[in-house]
């Protein structure tokens, strides 16, 4: 089994589990996600299966989006409701203006420090393995970008908003921030994952059905490596150029330098990963069978 599998996850599994249980349910030997989900958070969770997994970092560098729910006037060690308590303050009476003009400093490009809860490895441990055991280490603020936070409700001490950012934005800091800014303190009480790259909910197999169904729960809803990398730009190749793509071979092209594209070949299969360098293919990834 072939391709790319959105899972709606729920709340309760780590990432790791959520893969695991992809794998048993439908008897495949390799699967791999593209982008973690903490274990309070549900939605879509893109699972990469077979030949697909070929694709995970791309995939994984695709930008996302979330529903979240932000809880003011209490601040906890993991910054959402899975955390202990740290302290409690009075919310300030609020108003759209006052919170769209907190909002507006959250927009754009910025640099967010991740949080000491988060699986980013630090000299060789994950940061929320130091966390539990009671150390705190100085984490590097990171480039992000927020292409859209929108305050879609709110209520004395609670609002509901929605983020589409760049990856490795951490939406539980956003969550204290905003309420730092706001003078009361605050954490993510739910989250609700969106879209992940070009995946959306809309496409997503609950996880239930899935180990209730098996194979059946996934008929016509695997994605294949062309749909799952049609976002990016396109190099077609004549059938020639195809078979030296196949082999790694040079290839010109007559475009400007690009970061990454998806080569094709004449029937429009993808072919390779390869960034645009002074008018040649620069190869990042063979996807092609060296066998056709």
């Amino acid at each position: 089994m072939n391709g790319v599998l959105v899972v709606d996850k729920p709340r309760g599994p780590t990432s790791f589990d959520v893969v695991q249980l992809v794998r048993r349910a439908l008897k495949v030997k390799k699967a791999g996600h593209t982008g973690t989900l903490d274990p309070m958070a549900t939605g879509v969770m893109a699972v990469c299966l077979g030949d697909a997994t070929r694709i995970v970092q791309v995939l994984t560098d695709g930008d996302k989006a979330y529903d979240a729910t932000v809880k003011l006037g209490v601040t906890t060690d993991t910054l959402d409701a899975e955390g202990a308590v740290q302290r409690t303050r009075a919310v300030p009476a609020l108003t759209r203006e006052a919170l769209e003009v907190a909002l507006a400093r959250f927009r754009g490009p910025q640099l967010q420090t991740p949080p000491m809860y988060s699986a980013i490895r630090k000299d060789g441990k994950r940061l929320y393995e130091l966390a539990r055991a009671g150390e705190e280490v100085e984490r590097e603020a990171r480039p992000v970008t927020v292409y859209a936070l929108t305050l879609n409700d709110f209520s004395s001490d609670e609002l509901k908003l929605s983020v589409r950012c760049s990856k490795g934005f951490f939406v539980r800091t956003l969550a204290a921030d905003l309420g730092e800014a706001l003078g009361c303190g605050a954490h993510l009480t739910a989250l609700r994952r969106t879209q992940s790259g070009p995946f959306l909910l809309a496409r997503a197999v609950p996880l239930a059905d899935l180990l209730e169904q098996g194979a059946a729960a996934v008929a016509g809803k695997l994605a294949t490596l062309d749909e799952s990398l049609a976002f990016l730009p396109e190099v077609k190749t004549s059938a020639a150029e195809a078979e030296r793509v196949k082999h790694g071979g040079v290839v010109e092209v007559a475009r400007p330098d690009e970061a990454m594209v998806r080569v094709t070949g004449p029937g429009g299969e993808v072919l390779a990963l390869a960034e645009v360098r002074r008018g040649r293919l620069i190869y990042k990834r063979v996807l092609a069978n060296q066998a056709d």
